[in-house]
């Protein structure tokens, strides 16, 4: 009967502080962080039959969006990357070495869509120096 009560009350007092700590625990998972930080890729262009591949790497550094247009040897460091999270638009722009090797100006301004899903899109403006079309890409 003593162990009874003794293994109640260990129970009892197990099941009290598991009360008061749960308060403070959060699931990982629901930690994603800003919603811009990722892999992106897709394509920009002014036709469907005339694409052109584009990958985008974006990060949160406490203070701003960073990142890197088509990384590689001969990618090109995001200048500018704003978010307007009350319309969910996304501005980026970026120096970068055309075909020729020519240095253009790129501002994309679009939509942040899929909000919930990890797999989110951002669609809309692509100009690349005096080329102009729409562009679309997805988080990995």
């Amino acid at each position: 009967m003593k162990h009874v009560f003794l293994n109640s009350l260990m129970i009892a007092g197990l099941m009290g502080g598991l009360a008061l700590v749960a308060p403070f625990v959060t699931p990982v998972n629901a930690q994603e962080g800003h919603p811009l930080t990722g892999s992106w890729h897709g394509t920009w262009g002014a036709s469907a039959n005339q694409r052109s591949p584009l990958f985008i790497y974006m990060k949160w550094d406490n203070k701003n969006v960073v990142g890197t247009l088509n990384p590689g040897p001969n990618g090109a460091p995001l200048k500018t990357v704003t978010l307007d999270p009350a319309k969910w638009m996304v501005h980026i722009e970026s120096d970068a070495k055309d075909k020729s090797g020519a240095m253009v100006h790129i501002v994309a301004d679009g939509k942040l869509e899929n909000l919930g899903s990890y797999n989110r899109t951002i669609t809309g403006t692509w100009t690349q120096g005096s080329a102009k079309g729409d562009f679309a890409i997805t988080r990995d």
